[in-house]
C-alpha cells in the first residue's frame, strides 16, 4: 500500500494565505445573485461590483480517499447589499452524514446553521473560535463586520456540497440582517421552505 506522507502548512490569520494550497476558487459578485432579499439593490450594485471578489477558498486535499480531510481557508469581504451582510451560498454535504469544523482567524462573523427540521442555530466566528457543524445540518458564513473575515475550515475528503440545496428551498430560514447600529440581527426569510 502507497501511504500518505504527513503535511504541515502554514496559515496566515490576516489574509488567509495557506502556503500548500493546491485548489482555489473565487466567488464575485455577480456569481451571488438571487441569494439577497434585496434585488434591486443588488441590480444597483451590480455596474461596480460585478467583478469584486466577495470571498475566496484555499484548500488542500492530499486524496480522495474516504478517511482522509481537506482542510482550508475561507476570506469573505464585509459588505452589504441592502440591509443584508454579505453571504457564502451555502451548503449541505452530499454525504449529508458529514460533519465540519470552522476556526476562526481574524474578523467577526457568523455561521448560520439549520437543521432539516427547520431549526436554526447561529455561532459566531472570530479569532480563537471553534465551531463544530454536525451532520446534515445546512451552513452558510456571514461576514457582520467591518474586515475580511477569515477562517479556517476542514470535512471529510468525499462528503462534497450540495449547493443548490438551498436555492430549491428559496432561501434558508432566516436572514442575517444589520440590527440599525453596529451590529446584527437575524431576519424571517417568507419565501424559505421546508428543505426536504
Amino acid at each position: 500500500m502507497k501511504w500518505i506522507a504527513p503535511e504541515s502548512s502554514q496559515v496566515f490569520s490576516e489574509n488567509g494565505k495557506l502556503l500548500n494550497a493546491n485548489g482555489r476558487y473565487q466567488k464575485h459578485f455577480r456569481d451571488l445573485e438571487g441569494l439577497y432579499e434585496d434585488g434591486e439593490s443588488f441590480s444597483r450594485m451590480l455596474p461596480e461590483w460585478s467583478e469584486k471578489v466577495v470571498y475566496q477558498v484555499e484548500d488542500h486535499r492530499a486524496s480522495e480517499q474516504p478517511g482522509d480531510l481537506i482542510y482550508g481557508t475561507t476570506v469573505m469581504m464585509p459588505g452589504k447589499v441592502g440591509n443584508e451582510f454579505f453571504m457564502t451560498r451555502g451548503h449541505q454535504h452530499q454525504k449529508a452524514e458529514c460533519a465540519e469544523t470552522y476556526f476562526g482567524l481574524s474578523g467577526e462573523g457568523i455561521l448560520l446553521l439549520e437543521s432539516p427540521d427547520g431549526d436554526v442555530e447561529v455561532r459566531e466566528i472570530r479569532a480563537g473560535i471553534m465551531v463544530y457543524v454536525p451532520p446534515y445540518w445546512i451552513h452558510r458564513s456571514v461576514n457582520t463586520g467591518n474586515t475580511d473575515l477569515v477562517f479556517l475550515f476542514n470535512y471529510p475528503s468525499d462528503a462534497g456540497q450540495d449547493y443548490g440545496i438551498i436555492e430549491r428551498n428559496r432561501g434558508m430560514r432566516k436572514r442575517v440582517v444589520t440590527d440599525g447600529t453596529n451590529g446584527w440581527e437575524l431576519k424571517d426569510n417568507e419565501d424559505s421552505v421546508k428543505f426536504s
